[in-house]
C-alpha cells in the first residue's frame, strides 16, 4: 500500500490514504498483473474503459467531465510512459472533485 501512496505523493500532496486504500480495493485483482496495473494513456479504448468503469461507476461521472478530468490527469503525468492504474484513478478522482465517493 505505501508503494501506491509514494507514488501518488510524486503528483498530489498529502495524500488521502484511505482513497488509495479504497482504489486499491476498487482495482482488487487486476493490480497482480503487470499490464492491467497500469493505464495506457494513448490507447483509446483503455481510456475508455477507465471512462465506463470507474470514472462513471465509482465516481458518477458524466462521459464529459470523466474525458475532461482524464484530459488533466494525462497532462501531469505527461512524462510517464508507464502509469499506475491506483494514481491514475486518484488523481482523477482529485481532479473530478470527487474523492468523497471513494470511501
Amino acid at each position: 500500500m505505501s508503494d501506491y501512496a509514494a507514488d501518488v505523493g510524486k503528483y498530489s500532496s498529502p495524500v488521502n490514504e484511505a482513497a488509495v486504500a479504497a482504489i486499491v480495493k476498487y482495482c482488487g485483482i487486476a493490480l497482480r498483473n503487470a499490464d492491467s496495473s497500469l493505464v495506457s494513456g494513448t490507447d483509446p479504448q483503455e481510456l475508455a474503459r477507465v471512462r465506463e468503469g470507474f470514472a462513471t461507476k465509482k465516481l458518477g461521472l458524466s462521459a464529459a467531465d470523466a474525458d475532461a478530468g482524464m484530459k488533466k490527469v494525462l497532462e501531469k503525468m505527461k512524462g510517464v510512459k508507464q502509469k499506475s492504474r491506483v494514481t491514475f484513478y486518484y488523481l482523477l478522482a482529485e481532479a473530478t472533485g470527487t474523492m468523497g465517493k471513494l470511501g
